[in-house]
Formats: structure tokens, C-alpha cells, sequence
């Protein structure tokens, strides 16, 4: 309802008119948007349950398979900005978040789709932070800067990488950031959650790429 803090809006991100309809939505319960946060994704478990122990090369992988998990993270990263983006610049301004991961995994041997999947995200988002150059509307990358307790890692995965796995909410401190005043001209950045820093750098000032440290 309209004033709403919080509201739920059940969409495919893969899918225009399902994105439309959500967006549409929330401004109708809100009246803009000032932040999108694309986070959605799945993981390596929905085409090889034993990715941690059995990697699977990537001539073995489904391509349906291929194409779900391709399609939730990047397609859907692209169908919400460009939904999103113009209510923005009519609006004179806003904030995108491209949620990402360690270059590492990317590259992972056993990892297609989901390395693939979160490189195009990033490249994704250097070309959307080029095209939005000059305008009100920004666009960073965040990543965890770990493996995350979020379910994607398989239940009988070894102790020590259970043991390793980051607490979710680590997300949490540097989007809020990003969403405020004091994030304002921060633009084309790839920031790492768990080197953020508790303190808010000076409005233009220049903050290093992979690293955002508060001074």
C-alpha cells in the first residue's frame, strides 16, 4: 500500500513483463526508486549438486542449465537497470548496486556457468557505469569478498569451507553507504564488503578500485 516501508513483489527477473509489473508496482507504492540492488542468482548446486568435490568440466554442463543461471544473474542484472534507469534520469537521480564475486571464482576450475555468469555481470556493469557518466544515477559493484551462508554451498561441503563462510549480513553496511549522501560521486567502483571500512570517505575524493576505505 501506498507509504509502505516494505512491500513484496513476486518476479522473474528474466523475464521484461514480470520486471515491468514489479517496477511499476513499487513506484505506484512509493512514488520512485532510488535504489536497485540486483542480487539475484543461482548457484553452482542447480547443475552439479558436488561442485565443491566433483567439478564438472564445462562440455558436461546442461545447456538449459547453462542458460537459467546466465540468464538470472546477467540478463536479469540488464532487464532491472534498464527498467529502473530511466525513472532515474527523469527523476534526477539514483543509485545501482551489481552484486559480484571474487575474480577467483570466475575463473574456477568446475564453475560454468557461475564464473562466466558473474564476469558478464561485471563487465556489465563497467559499460553501464560508461554510459551513465555525467548523469545523476550511479553505479558500483559489490562483492562479499568470500563465500557466503546463503545456501548455495553444498550441506556436506568440508568443515573448514563451512567454517570459512561469511555471515550474509556483511553486505549489509557498504549498500547502505552506497545509498547515502556521503556515498555521493562514488561511481565505477568495485567495492569488497569485508575490507569495508567504518568511516565514510570525504565527498569527491577519489576511492581506489577493489577497495573502499573510509577514512
Amino acid at each position: 500500500m501506498p507509504g509502505a516501508s516494505v512491500i513484496g513483489c513476486r518476479l522473474d527477473v528474466r523475464d521484461e513483463a514480470s520486471v515491468a509489473a514489479c517496477v511499476d508496482y513499487a513506484c505506484d507504492a512509493w512514488g520512485g526508486i532510488d535504489l536497485l540492488v540486483n542480487n539475484a542468482g543461482i548457484g553452482m548446486r542447480t547443475v552439479n549438486p558436488g561442485f565443491m568435490s566433483q567439478p564438472q568440466p564445462f562440455w558436461e554442463v546442461a545447456p538449459a542449465g547453462f542458460r537459467d543461471v546466465v540468464e538470472t544473474k546477467v540478463v536479469g542484472c540488464f532487464l532491472m537497470a534498464r527498467q529502473v534507469v530511466p525513472l532515474m534520469l527523469a527523476a534526477g537521480g539514483g543509485r545501482i548496486v551489481n552484486i559480484s564475486m571474487n575474480e577467483q571464482t570466475m575463473t574456477r576450475r568446475g564453475f560454468v556457468p557461475y564464473g562466466p555468469a558473474g564476469a558478464g555481470v561485471e563487465a556489465l556493469s563497467r559499460v553501464m557505469a560508461a554510459d551513465l557518466a555525467g548523469t545523476q544515477v550511479t553505479v558500483n559493484t559489490l562483492l562479499p569478498g568470500g563465500a557466503t551462508r546463503t545456501g548455495m554451498i553444498p550441506d556436506d561441503a568440508p568443515a573448514e569451507v563451512q567454517a570459512g563462510l561469511l555471515d550474509p549480513a556483511v553486505m549489509g553496511p557498504p549498500i547502505v553507504w552506497l545509498a547515502s549522501a556521503r556515498a555521493a560521486g562514488v561511481h565505477g567502483q568495485r567495492i569488497v564488503a569485508t575490507e569495508f571500512g567504518p568511516e565514510s570517505p570525504p565527498l569527491g575524493s577519489g576511492v581506489r578500485a577493489g577497495r573502499v576505505r573510509l577514512v
